[in-house]
């Protein structure tokens, strides 16, 4: 593929897209709500490779926005110029609040704030004990499970001018999200694995700002979907004749579909691995018929599969890998590439700690020379991570 020229579009200036697809991929009885979305690059210039992510700015809910302006006393047309945003000139409050500002997270600033507002004497004692010196647990779980508009309702003695209010706000953040297709496949559009957030704290719903603005606000074909493609150093191995292992369970799966269709369409020799996980097979196989295809295919040399509520014993992805240690070991020592997506608090870890014991085991090294070895996989770049 020739370089393309680069495209007008970016993170700062990014490209009002269209989805085209919304479709649901976890089934009935699932724990959770996991989406594949179809997003039009047509007129964008963008270009991106397996292994890159998709930059989606969102805009927060419009019921959100309209209980702060109740809960504020204010019309939404009062001009505010956010410092962090840098702006030329002030813009309306409700369009600050609809696209630019992050409504979640409120931190101790505003509590002071509010110590300093209120003047209900039952507001401003509670207030007190939250900002006491040996209060700070007390306060970070207080906050934790509020929003601002959970503080606004709580404390309504402590009046905030809209100028005042905006000034404890943080800029709203795009999120990055690992693209599912390969452009040699899907050349004009990006597909999307997302994991849709909504969970209740403090009696109160809550919903992920940017999977509910994909599933719930962004309309097929209409709602701009403003978005931007963010360069990688994650992607499959150079070398198509190269092996390569894929370590991803739940939507950790994206990058390693956009991995195997590029593979694929490029004819690479290497053979692919695949370990993937999640709670049920039934409900939580995601992408399950195209998986079998590869596999039926022999485009997929191995598919090992972990469910971690199919039976008593929970099973995780690198249960699997130490099920299979030897052939993994195998595949390793002749200079596969090892690839890992998902979440980095405890998957990530403990796959890499299963690779560690298996270089050790499989390869009759010390733990000292197992980590030298490691080290040098990623050196090499045979052992790449996207995790978050």
């Amino acid at each position: 593929m020739g370089t393309p020229a680069p495209s007008a579009y970016s993170k700062d200036r990014p490209f009002p897209a269209r989805l085209t697809e919304n479709r649901l991929l976890s089934r009935a009885g699932s724990g959770k709500e996991t989406r594949h979305f179809v997003v039009d690059l047509v007129g964008s210039g963008l270009t991106y490779k397996a292994g890159d992510s998709l930059g989606v700015q969102p805009a927060n809910r419009p019921e959100d926005v309209a209980e702060l302006l109740l809960l504020l006393g204010a019309s939404g047309d009062e001009p505010v110029l956010p410092a962090m945003l840098k702006l030329p000139a002030p813009v309306p409050f409700r369009d600050a609040l609809t696209d630019r500002l992050a409504l979640a997270g409120p931190t101790t600033r505003i509590i002071t704030t509010l110590a300093g507002k209120a003047t209900a004497p039952a507001e401003q004692a509670r207030l007190k004990a939250l900002l006491a010196p040996e209060a700070k647990e007390q306060l970070a779980a207080f906050l934790a499970e509020r929003e601002y508009p959970d503080l606004l309702a709580e404390f309504p003695s402590a009046r905030l001018a809209p100028q005042e209010f905006v000034d404890h706000l943080r800029k709203l953040m795009p999120r990055l999200y690992s693209i599912a297709s390969s452009s040699r496949v899907y050349p004009t559009q990006v597909h999307l694995t997302v994991a849709i957030v909504r969970y209740e704290t403090n009696a109160h719903r809550r919903f992920g700002v940017c999977s509910t603005f994909l599933s719930d606000r962004a309309q097929i074909g209409t709602t701009p979907v403003p978005v931007f493609v963010s360069d990688s150093h994650f992607g499959p191995p150079a070398d198509p004749a190269r092996d390569c292992i894929m370590v991803g369970p739940g939507t950790g799966i994206a990058p390693f579909r956009a991995f195997v269709q590029d593979r694929v369409a490029v004819g690479a020799t290497g053979r692919n691995w695949l370990f993937f996980g999640d709670q049920k097979r039934a409900s939580d196989f995601l992408y399950e018929e195209e998986w079998l295809g590869y596999l039926q295919r022999k485009q997929l040399a191995r598919l090992d599969l972990a469910w971690s509520r199919d039976q008593a014993a929970k099973v995780y992805v690198q249960d699997r890998m130490r099920e299979n240690a030897a052939e993994l070991w195998s595949w390793i020592d002749a200079g596969a590439g090892f690839y890992v997506c998902g979440d980095a608090k405890r998957m990530a870890k403990d796959v890499d700690a299963a690779l560690h014991a298996i270089v050790a085991d499989q390869g009759k090294m010390t733990p000292e020379a197992a980590v030298a070895y490691v080290k040098q996989m990623k050196k090499d770049d045979r052992y790449l991570r996207d995790v978050y």
